[in-house]
This record gives structure tokens, C-alpha cells and sequence, in this order.
């Protein structure tokens, strides 16, 4: 087995002043709060949408609905998870998401395949009157025309590298990594 390198890209205050800035950005391009809605893609994409909807309520001082999504059986690779893959549970607010602007979060955007399952997922729920792209890290890449409206840092990284974003509630720290994998590792 060989070795990896992980460089880190962004320490914890990186990426908070990075969602502080992706927060404002979103509550600019909406005009405000009203008719907002935040939905994280899961895993990584909840929690980030989280941190999203808390700086919203403490910035504006209303509450904002949010929720998760989950994107297994929606992804274009079904056949090649395994045939029992491990499905999630898609919580949507109350309120629902018609007519809304709804603000789906993500934690990296390579090929836009997963961006295209969350919006399949997202209409099957409403019919929003506008969907926001909000990703922390766009590395590029893409297989689809799919780019987000939001993102905390563009990076350019090879197609043989991994982006990897940290969470506190799955990876016991918040940061963004570099992750290169020697030939072995491969």
C-alpha cells in the first residue's frame, strides 16, 4: 500500500470566513430572507448547510428553513454502488419548497453529477421558484454544464487529486484538504 500527501487548502477559520462570505452572498442574490430554504446534499453538504442557516438567523434575525437531501437513488452510477445501496433520508422543512428560493449546499463540485441528482431529488419534493448552487470548494472538472452560484474557493487540482472537506460532526475537524495518492495507493 503506498503512501498519500494531504496538503491543507483551507485551516477551520479559512472556511468560516468563507461560509460567513457564502452566507451574505446568498441573502444578496436573494434580496433578503424571505421565501429562503437551505438543503444540504449529505453527507458533508448538511452540515456545511448548517453552518449556513446559523449565520443567516444570527445575521438577519429570522429563522430559516432547512433540510437535507439524499441523493442515492438518484445518482447516474446506481448500478455501480452495489445492488443494496445505503439510502439516506431526504427531511425537507414544513413549509415545503414551492415557490421558494431554495439554496442546495454541497461540499465539492468536481463533474456536476451529484449538483444534477439533488436538483432530480429536490423537483420529485416541489417546484421551486429558483435553486442557488452553493459549494464551499469548486475544484472544476466537469462532466456536466452544471456550475454553482456560490462557492468559498475555486481550486485547480489534478484528476488523479481528491479534495476532501473535514467536518467536525464527521471528521472530528473543520478544513478542506489536497489529498495526492502515490501510484501504490492506486
Amino acid at each position: 500500500m503506498g503512501d498519500e500527501k494531504r496538503i491543507i487548502l483551507m485551516d477551520a477559520p479559512a472556511v468560516e470566513r468563507a461560509l460567513d462570505r457564502m452566507a451574505r452572498e446568498i441573502v444578496e442574490r436573494n434580496q433578503g430572507t424571505e421565501d429562503l430554504v437551505v438543503l444540504g446534499i449529505r453527507r458533508r453538504g448538511v452540515e456545511l448547510a448548517e453552518r449556513i442557516r446559523a449565520k443567516l438567523e444570527e445575521d438577519e434575525g429570522v429563522r430559516i428553513p432547512s433540510g437535507a437531501l439524499d441523493i442515492t437513488l438518484y445518482r447516474d452510477d446506481l448500478m455501480e454502488v452495489g445492488p443494496r445501496p445505503v439510502v439516506g433520508e431526504s427531511n425537507l422543512p414544513l413549509e415545503g419548497v414551492d415557490d421558494r428560493c431554495v439554496v442546495v449546499v454541497d461540499d465539492v463540485l468536481f463533474t456536476g453529477r451529484t449538483s444534477r441528482a439533488a436538483m432530480n431529488e429536490l423537483m420529485d419534493w416541489g417546484r421551486p421558484a429558483r435553486i442557488l448552487l452553493c459549494v464551499l470548494v469548486d475544484r472544476g472538472g466537469r462532466e456536466l454544464p452544471i456550475q454553482p452560484d456560490i462557492v468559498g474557493r475555486v481550486v485547480s487540482v489534478l484528476p488523479s487529486q481528491q479534495v476532501e472537506v473535514l467536518v467536525p460532526e464527521e471528521d472530528g475537524r473543520l478544513a478542506v484538504e489536497l489529498v495526492t495518492r502515490s501510484e501504490e495507493a492506486r
